[in-house]
């Protein structure tokens, strides 16, 4: 106790003798960086005491963690604009609006963001060391270039992921930095500290905004809108640095002069590099498509968005051997990062003029002469006002004005779902999008058919138009459209309670609706539904309509009325109330037919083996968006499962070692034909197939050709990359057949959009399954997918039901929860947890 009262008073004796002067890092941490990793409170200990004697600084928070840490942003410039931030930020918009023209004075915003994925841990590092060199007015060049830039720090992206990743490391690591990389200390735990508190790569989160990181990040990059953005990362410890220019695909939405700056900017770096004899590269893995990473979202938003990978990640430790012999430290990886960090700056500050012209007029064009052929978008309600909604949500986040038809009007534009130009109704509640608007460009990737690759080379999904992610039937028109309503008045059903009918029937068709019946359930109020269509008080309710009767909810106290209304207004369900169980059309309420949902016991399997990634995405849908309870258990304790306390118990993506264990895998078939429902995903489903319980993967047979090529397997060793994304299948949406009379398929139409990821489709399931969602021979709709692949890809099962004994297996091949974004797979899963049985 006494050594730590001391420990604390010389703490604060060195903090008072920096009150008048500027502390290096080393100076405030007691410790040279690169020695050890910073605690991630003691990095944002170091950025405060700067911003206390950096009269030209300001450090704000603007956010929290899941798990509590706060997020914080620096700003710094020279003090002449400092003076003025917000006169500059507010002027910044009116640029990002496409409604102000840039004056000579005006400095160019710069965004670093550092340690988005949480075991990259460098670059926090980096940004004390970059912070320092900025703020020290002894740095005649860094003030100088302030003068013409506004520079904003977000020192650590993922606090979370960091922290998880540091506390291992400095807990395991030798009193000598061990190099050997089989040491402990060069070998997280599952699920490592990449991602944040829920598993999720908030680098593919930036359009999303599925995390509460990513949420509050985008709303505070919204208010300042940088002309450039550079998203600092690690990659394997044998690689060179990488930075700008990106490879391709570069995503044709990108403008030349955006791709002339990344190489100026580029070659700016590689003088640096170039002085020191730091080895790097250029031009090669990282592409400009997917829209939803740290460098794509900006670029898609005006900006110069950048991604600069330093050697190294959760491997590297303090120092780690390479391959070609050499060690790299971590002190050489904060050099190399604050080197870029430093160069980018330099740049923009040279060229601030023209950044500021080019970003003014990539907005102003994007107001009045949008790109692209499609100048308006409709999104047909439809029933789907809450998926309507969803979809609202997502483009306020990301600053896209929409607003609602005003009435019964004819247009043509090109249909998503059967990709044919047709004349279709515009109605008051479809959601209406012009172009014209300063986010087009961003509009115009989020919402095309059919994205086009320049170069078939990439590292992540091809695919994932907004309209076949969320089950949106949408039209894209030529013409321009104005919306005639902002906003649509929201339905309450208060009024109903005073009714004390004899049912509340609540029709089921997205996730909100899966919310509604969590809540409900917890409530313990008594839940059916019907399995078949209906008609009642003179309207139409379709397959898996929720019915909740008076009769059986009397342990409501009398409150049952006021509860449930309660719960649908609180969840935007729309309720219909009826005052007898006797319909006019289907089966009536007391039917064998109409099923009752019990509250059912989940869990989920996590541990060793299985994609932290795919488990993240199940734990965040309970918790985050369906608030219903979740048990985890760790695979290795799979063997230990008490059965009898388990309805549910879901595999997602992995490898499940146990199920290679005959015992466990008898084990497992018993609690299944006994009555529990498995859940199987991807690769677990896999594994399943591979057990003698009746589901079989297809095996994708080659195309018989009339005459074989003799020479196809001579193959250009320096085409090799391309020759084998020939078997690829990155991230391609397909068209899945549903039998949507099977409760798995409850709330859509015959039709859902898949991403599809791999190439595994099953065969049809025989007596005693049902072939719920297939894929059939042109079902292939976006995305790039090998050439050989995609002759391969057909006629087999994505999602089904396998009936053993009184229990059920649901297959899905594919992920419906891909990243959270994937909206209409939530209400699949839903289905898959409450309504079969």
């Amino acid at each position: 106790m006494r050594k730590l009262l001391l420990s604390s008073l010389l703490l604060l004796f060195v903090q008072m003798g920096f009150s008048q002067t500027l502390p290096t890092p080393d100076q405030f941490l007691g410790y040279a960086l690169g020695t050890q990793f910073t605690p991630y409170h003691r990095v944002l200990d170091y950025f405060k005491a700067v911003a206390a004697v950096t009269p030209n600084m300001q450090f704000t928070q603007y956010g929290t963690t899941y798990e509590g840490r706060p997020l914080m942003l620096a700003v710094i410039s020279a003090p002449e604009n400092m003076a003025k931030t917000e006169e500059i930020r507010q002027h910044n918009l009116d640029l990002s609006f496409g409604t102000g023209k840039p004056a000579a004075s005006d400095p160019v915003i710069v965004w670093l963001s550092y340690n988005v994925h949480g075991n990259e841990a460098v670059s926090t590092e980096a940004a004390m060391s970059t912070l320092y060199l900025l703020a020290n007015k002894a740095n005649t060049e860094t003030q100088e270039w302030l003068k013409k830039v506004v520079v904003l720090i977000d020192p650590c992206l993922n606090p979370d992921g960091r922290e998880r990743y540091v506390n291992f490391y400095n807990q395991v690591h030798t009193r000598y930095a061990d190099p050997l990389l089989f040491a402990r200390e060069h070998n997280e735990p599952w699920p490592g500290g990449r991602a944040n508190h829920y598993y999720f790569d908030l680098n593919r989160d930036w359009a999303w905004q599925t995390q509460r990181e990513s949420q509050q990040r985008v709303a505070q990059y919204s208010r300042w809108m940088p002309q450039v953005h550079v998203d600092f990362h690690e990659q394997s410890i044998d690689a060179p640095y990488y930075f700008a220019p990106a490879a391709e695909p570069f995503h044709d939405i990108i403008k030349p002069w955006q791709r002339s700056m990344q190489m100026l900017i580029g070659k700016n770096n590689a003088r640096y590099f170039d002085k020191e004899g730091w080895l790097y590269f250029t031009k090669e893995f990282f592409d400009m498509f997917y829209p939803s990473y740290g460098d794509t979202y900006p670029t898609y938003n005006g900006a110069i968005g950048m991604t600069y990978e330093q050697g190294g990640g959760g491997r590297a430790g303090l120092a780690g051997l390479k391959q070609d012999g050499d060690t790299l430290t971590l002190s050489q990886r904060i050099a190399h990062h604050r080197t870029t960090g430093l160069s980018t700056i330099e740049i923009a500050s040279q060229q601030s003029s023209q950044l500021l012209n080019e970003y003014s007029r990539y907005f102003y064009e994007a107001v009045h002469t949008p790109e692209g052929p499609y100048q308006s978008y409709v999104i047909k309600a439809a029933g789907n006002n809450e998926k309507l909604a969803s979809l609202g949500v997502l483009l306020n986040r990301n600053g896209i004005r929409f607003g609602y038809g005003a009435g019964v009007a004819k247009a043509i534009g090109f249909n998503y779902f059967n990709g044919k130009t047709e004349s279709f109704t515009i109605d008051k509640e479809d959601m209406v999008i012009s172009a014209a608007q300063a986010r087009s460009n961003l509009l115009k990737v989020l919402f095309e058919p059919d994205s086009r690759l320049t170069d078939s080379v990439t590292y992540d999904i091809t695919a994932w138009s907004l309209p076949y992610a969320y089950g949106l039937q949408t039209y894209a028109l030529r013409q321009s459209l104005t919306p005639a309503k902002d906003s649509l008045q929201v339905t309450v059903n208060t009024a109903l309670a005073a009714v004390r009918p004899y049912a509340y029937l609540a029709r089921w068709n997205s996730i909100k609706d899966v919310r509604f019946l969590s809540a409900l359930l917890q409530k313990k109020i008594r839940v059916r539904y019907a399995e078949g269509a209906f008609m009642a008080g003179g309207k139409n309710f379709p397959a898996g309509t929720l019915i909740i009767t008076r009769s059986g909810n009397e342990a409501a106290n009398g409150q049952f009325d006021e509860q449930v209304v309660l719960l649908a207004d609180t969840y935007k369900t729309t309720l219909d109330a009826v005052t007898t169980g006797f319909v006019e059309k289907g089966v009536d309420f007391g039917s064998e037919k109409v099923r009752f949902i019990k509250p059912v016991r989940i869990a989920v399997a996590m541990g060793e083996g299985v994609s932290s990634l795919a488990a993240g995405e199940v734990w965040h849908f309970f918790e985050q968006q369906i608030n219903y309870p979740l048990t985890v258990v760790d695979v290795k304790q799979l063997p230990n499962v008490n059965w009898k306390a388990l309805d549910v118990l879901i595999l997602p993506d992995g490898n499940y070692r146990y199920l290679a264990d005959k015992d466990f895998a008898n084990k497992l078939r018993d609690w299944v034909t006994g009555g529990g429902k498995l859940i199987v995903m991807q690769d677990a489903l896999a594994q399943i197939a591979g057990l003698d319980w009746g589901i079989h993967q297809k095996k994708l047979e080659e195309e018989k050709d009339e005459k074989k090529d003799e020479y196809a397997l001579l193959k250009s060793y320096a085409n090799r990359e391309r020759e084998g994304v020939k078997q690829l299948i990155p991230g391609a949406i397909y068209k899945v057949q549903l039998d949507n009379t099977h409760p798995l398929a409850f709330g859509f139409p015959s039709v859902y959009y898949t991403l599809k990821q791999d190439s595994r489709i099953y065969e049809y399931l025989e007596e005693g399954g049902w072939n719920v969602g297939i894929i059939k021979k042109d079902n292939y709709l976006s995305g790039f997918v090998g050439t050989e692949m995609r002759k391969k890809l057909k006629d087999g099962l994505i999602f089904g039901v396998k009936e053993m004994g009184e229990g059920k297996i649901v297959l899905m091949a594919d992920d419906p929860l891909f990243r959270s974004f994937w909206e209409n797979g939530k209400l699949l899963f839903g289905n898959a947890l409450f309504m079969v049985w």
